[in-house]
């Protein structure tokens, strides 16, 4: 994905030609919809997920209408007696559009980094304390 227009810096002309449209919104930060509680469970804390992620600071209305509608896709999925490949494999690469896995972010190179010490890798026993959170 390439750079925004404002943190490029360049000295010849574009390759293609085709010069980059902002459209400056004067509004604050979107907000973020309401969690649907005919969902599944797993798809009501999907799309509640999104609110604490840093990528969705980047969302516009459309991407908020868009994580609900593949939030429905996947409640429907879940409450079938038999779940869809097919729509399993729509919902997800739906879900990489909205850049909701890391493998996506990274594609997208962008990188979130969370807390003071986030640089640093987890230490033993970090990594042992979230052994016994998890009942391990």
């Amino acid at each position: 994905m390439p750079k925004r227009e404002d943190e490029r810096r360049r000295r010849n002309k574009n390759e293609d030609g085709i010069e980059t449209t902002t459209v400056k919104v004067d509004e604050g930060p979107v907000k973020a919809p309401d969690v649907d509680t005919e969902w599944h469970p797993i798809a009501q804390e999907w799309f509640s997920s999104l609110r604490e992620s840093a990528q969705s600071r980047f969302y516009e209305p459309s991407d908020w209408a868009t994580a609900k509608y593949i939030a429905e896709a996947m409640s429907k999925n879940l409450k079938q007696g038999k779940i869809s490949g097919q729509l399993f494999a729509a919902v997800m690469s739906a879900m990489t559009d909205l850049l909701t896995t890391e493998g996506a972010r990274r594609r997208a190179r962008m990188e979130i980094e969370r807390g003071p010490d986030s640089s640093e890798p987890a230490g033993v026993t970090a990594l042992n304390d979230y052994r016994k959170q998890l009942g391990l």
